[in-house]
């Protein structure tokens, strides 16, 4: 049997004067290049789990209008796309269904919004697809696909995780790869759309098994920079601390996406920087209180934690770790006066990089549900401004006029290249000051 893994790539926003920013600013473009240039890890591992008698290829879409160069010479075809991608990929699903193969669909979205595959033609996989893999290739292999393969409510240990098929891919295309140590994350944010829309339990990756894929990396690519896609890195301290020696013996460069908590910890941020982790991406959300109260449906660990945003990006960037931070403007608590705060908090906290970006509703977040429930969601199912750049919902305290023209006076301001060098410079500078290189003013 022949399968053809197609994954929907790129970055994109539906907001046309904020994709001419994004032509002149160098900030905004390097981070959409970085993002476009993730492969799919989830269907990486499921050829990874493939028996070695089928013939598995990896091929990217970055939109519907590649159809007509997508190879046809496949048995059964795997579909992976993020929401602002999916109606092109049901295009993509269409174009093969045409031609008499079956299409196979999952991932966050589809698991969110499951009766959308079998309006066209696909066959829908909800929850976590190593579960319904082995299933789906038996029964391809007798003819007897079934339109919905659920597995929510179970549980994939990742004990069991395959090796992803790194392989398949033309390395060079690629300025990082992914390996994934966790799913879940315990804060559950109310925007949040990540694997625990997929798993009801943060779970890890034993160390033996992503060793083994940094250096199945390796053997492909001798210096990587590897991107762990985890949903919130440093829960579970203790595996860190046992993991990042033996990182370090592998030369490798590193980015990750953590809560503040790592500052506290100085034994392991410098096990990070000694094992080659040059950036971690932390969601401080609002450079105000005020933004912060509910975002965090459990124990508002955001807001409680507000006073200490600063001292955590000094004291992770005095250990030589960039800190990108990562700010959603609109929040229900956030009026026009949002914008100067967040000029504010990152002139003063100096933050290596920052992420400004939109209250999006996606699929089966609770902030969907509460957009549906007070009326304001602008356009139903409009998939395609789940971007993160681009306004579907009515804010709570501003006007959306008020929330565009905001945004694009700080996507100005902070990716222009006097201010961007500013806080670079001020990095390398109080780096050096940290280390006692230089003395203090």
């Amino acid at each position: 049997m022949r399968i053809g893994m197609i994954a929907m790539s790129g970055i994109r926003a539906c907001d046309t004067e904020l994709l001419q920013l994004g032509l002149t600013l160098p900030g905004f473009v390097e981070r959409s290049k970085q993002i476009a240039s993730l492969p799919s890890l989830g269907l990486l591992t499921l050829a990874g789990m493939t028996p070695r008698r089928q013939t598995v290829s990896y091929h990217e879409a970055p939109d519907a209008s590649v159809i007509p160069a997508l190879p046809t010479h496949f048995d059964l075809v795997a579909i992976s796309s993020l929401s602002a991608q999916i109606k092109d990929a049901y295009r993509v699903a269409a174009h093969y269904r045409a031609l008499g193969i079956p299409v196979v669909m999952g991932g966050l979205h589809v698991t969110s919004v499951p009766g959308e595959p079998e309006q066209h033609n696909a066959i829908a996989v909800l929850g976590e697809g190593e579960l319904a893999w082995p299933h789906i290739l038996e029964d391809a292999e007798r003819g007897t696909l079934k339109p919905v393969y659920d597995m929510r409510g179970q549980e994939f240990d990742l004990s069991d995780a395959p090796m992803p098929a790194f392989e398949l891919l033309d390395i060079e295309r690629y300025n990082r790869i992914t390996v994934q140590t966790s799913r879940g994350c315990p804060w559950r944010c109310n925007f949040c759309a990540s694997s625990i829309l997929l798993t009801r339990k943060y779970k890890q990756k034993p160390i033996a098994k992503v060793l083994a894929e940094i250096d199945r990396i390796r053997s492909l690519w001798p210096r990587p920079f590897i991107e762990f896609a985890d949903d919130n890195s440093f829960i579970n301290r203790a595996y860190w601390h046992e993991l990042l020696p033996d990182l370090a013996k592998r030369r490798i460069r590193w980015f990750t996406e953590t809560d503040l908590s790592i500052y506290e910890d100085d034994a392991l941020l410098a096990k990070m920087r000694k094992a080659g982790c040059a950036q971690v991406l932390i969601g401080f959300e609002s450079p105000t209180p005020e933004g912060l109260g509910g975002v965090e449906l459990r124990k508002d660990f955001k807001l409680k934690r507000f006073d200490q945003y600063k001292e955590a990006i000094r004291r992770i960037q005095g250990r030589g770790i960039t800190v990108n931070a990562c700010f959603v403007l609109g929040l229900d608590g956030h009026g026009p006066p949002v914008f100067d705060s967040l000029i504010d908090f990152v002139t003063d906290a100096l933050p290596w990089d920052v992420q400004i970006t939109l209250p999006t509703p996606f699929p089966g977040t609770p902030l969907y549900r509460q957009m549906q429930r007070e009326g304001r969601l602008i356009e139903e199912n409009a998939w395609e401004k789940c971007t993160l750049f681009d306004i579907n919902i009515k804010p709570r305290k501003m006007s959306v006029a008020e929330l565009r023209a905001g945004f694009y006076q700080l996507t100005r301001m902070l990716y222009s290249d006097e201010f961007t060098q500013h806080r670079r410079k001020q990095f390398q500078h109080n780096y050096r000051r940290e280390r006692g290189l230089v003395r203090a003013a």
